[in-house]
């Protein structure tokens, strides 16, 4: 099914016909942007909103990107993976509520390692469940003891980073085996970088994020990138790549939020990421685990975590059934979902190649995670759009 959300204010003229190669005017949009996620949605809402002309196309059935969310069994379900919006930007936040009213979830995952279970993040009820720990200051004495044990000044490798910054408990039950399945790769073969910190809270609180602003939109995903692309012409199940030649001809400036790499043919090899694959069940009970999350944090047990996705909206859709899904880690190949750019430093100099290839053409612009290489949060996607359609209104004047 196509979603044409295309009302009021009408484009200049239709996009040529790609079939019979013909084109009635040389420039028909302002802006193509190609992929309907949460970038491109957010760029096309602000430049239309300035008076700018256009065009949204995607290579899916579906606008929203990753933060697709779906009704299944009267449960909103996020298709792939969990989105939870937190932020302490008050003008993104104020964006995003322009389009969807957000209820006040905050995430509290636990942890399961080997059947025992944990809150995340490590704070003193995780203190208390690991070593009955009741004061901070007991907490802090503990931890302090495990990290001296080590020495470690300057870790060579992740095992060392999380040892020097948390102790074995800790790293042994809750970060190792996750952080293995996650990576794919063991502990003591990762760079010590991917956790330049891990928090730590010397208070009874189990809130995922420290941020302000935080929930989840009350009909969902999907609904908030339907608002947010109103009046805006969007094509889906078109692929950018394979008809790019015409389509910079049709428009005047192209935003592409897809993988950079890609959009070169891989010209200069391809940058490493991280992919993950979902198992999803419809299950005849009330309630699962009582959380919307649950993180398996033991090296044996094949997934992630496991998502019950009802917990997102309190539980109220439906009484006699819920939906779970499984989340694996997986080796990413061509013509997989890319989700975590893998940013060490062979990467990051591969991607500066791309980088600077970019910038012989100023007619495109790469936009979003997987057009800038980096590992966004939604608040930070957004904040990074609304600055560049600035830019862009700036340019224009």
């Amino acid at each position: 099914m196509s979603w044409r959300p295309l009302v009021g204010r009408q484009p200049r003229i239709l996009l040529m016909n790609f079939k019979n190669k013909k084109m009635t005017e040389e420039i028909m949009y302002d802006y193509l942007i190609v992929g309907a996620g949460l970038a491109g949605a957010a760029f096309a809402r602000t430049m239309t909103d300035n008076g700018r002309h256009c065009l949204v196309i995607d290579r899916r059935s579906h606008i929203g990107g990753n933060v697709y969310s779906e009704v299944v069994e009267g449960i909103e379900v996020h298709k792939y993976g969990p989105h939870i919006f937190h932020t302490d930007n008050e003008e993104v936040w104020n964006f995003v509520n322009r389009f969807s009213s957000f209820n006040h979830f905050v995430y509290s995952p636990m942890a399961n390692y080997k059947g025992e279970l944990y809150n995340l993040p490590f704070n003193m009820n995780t203190f208390y469940a690991l070593w009955g720990c009741t004061a901070p200051e007991d907490a802090r004495k503990k931890i302090a003891s495990q990290k001296q044990k080590y020495g470690i000044k300057e870790p060579e490798n992740l095992e060392e980073q999380a040892l020097m910054l948390v102790g074995k408990d800790i790293y042994e039950k809750l970060v190792k085996g996750y952080t293995e399945k996650q990576w794919g790769r063991p502990c003591r073969e990762l760079p010590s970088y991917i956790i330049r910190r891990l928090p730590v809270r010397f208070t009874f609180d189990n809130n995922y994020f420290n941020h302000p602003y935080q929930g989840i939109p009350t009909e969902g995903y999907t609904k908030m990138i339907e608002k947010m692309l109103d009046g805006i012409e969007v094509r889906l199940k078109h692929d950018y790549l394979k008809e790019r030649a015409e389509y910079e001809k049709a428009v005047s400036k192209i935003i592409y939020t897809g993988a950079i790499d890609e959009y070169f043919d891989y010209c200069f090899g391809e940058l490493e990421y991280r992919s993950l694959y979902f198992e999803t069940e419809v299950l005849d009970i009330e309630n699962y685990q009582g959380t919307a999350g649950v993180n398996y944090t033991d090296r044996k047990t094949p997934y992630t975590r496991i998502i019950e996705h009802k917990h997102f909206q309190f539980g109220k859709d439906n009484a006699e059934k819920t939906v779970i899904t499984r989340e694996y880690p997986a080796a990413w190949k061509r013509g997989d979902e890319p989700y975590y750019p893998v940013n060490n430093k062979k990467n990051v100099m591969l991607y500066e190649q791309y980088r600077r290839e970019s910038l012989k053409n100023p007619k495109v612009i790469f936009a979003g995670r997987m057009g800038t290489y980096q590992y966004y949060d939604m608040d930070q996607v957004i904040a990074s759009v609304l600055k560049l359609a600035e830019a862009e209104m700036g340019n224009k004047e």
